[in-house]
């Protein structure tokens, strides 16, 4: 038994360090890019940026061609606004599935996860706007016997 405490000083240099929060490091490619995906609805968006002049394009079209609603463009550049970075990163992305609303969603989760992997410090400000957070709302399934998922068929009483 001279394994056991004499004294509480002795019990307090056992005592282990408390785990540190994990170090979020830089993830870029050869090419210099950082890449993620972003989700929404039934859209999934592959996002790459660069350092660049703040050129947007999805599947191959300027952001004001395919995204032709204002209210669409200044959901996808949120985070870079919130960032304090527009107009710095050139951003490159496909999007499949979906509607433009869901693929507008998709493409700015996508942008502020590939902006954490190019600058881990943003991580804090785009964590707090919401932007890395995954919106896991999807359509309710329609059920047997109702019309809608949740809407009944007209009643009628003859």
């Amino acid at each position: 038994m001279s394994d056991t405490m004499q004294s509480l000083d002795q019990l307090a240099a056992l005592k282990t360090a408390a785990p540190e929060a994990p170090k979020h490091v830089k993830k870029i490619d050869k090419q210099g890019r950082a890449y993620a995906t972003g989700k929404r609805k039934d859209a999934v968006a592959r996002v790459w940026i660069k350092p660049g002049a703040g050129k947007i394009i999805v599947n191959t079209r300027e952001v004001e061609v395919y995204f032709a609603r204002p209210v669409l463009r200044m959901l996808i550049q949120q985070p870079l606004v919130a960032a304090a970075r527009a107009g710095q990163y050139d951003v490159v992305c496909t999007v499949t599935g979906g509607g433009l609303s869901g693929q507008a969603g998709a493409v700015r989760h996508g942008l502020s996860r590939a902006l954490t992997h190019f600058e881990p410090d943003l991580r804090g400000v785009l964590k707090k706007g919401g932007f890395l957070t995954r919106d896991s709302r999807v359509v309710e399934r329609k059920k047997y016997g109702k019309a809608k998922a949740r809407r009944s068929f007209q009643f009628s009483k003859r």
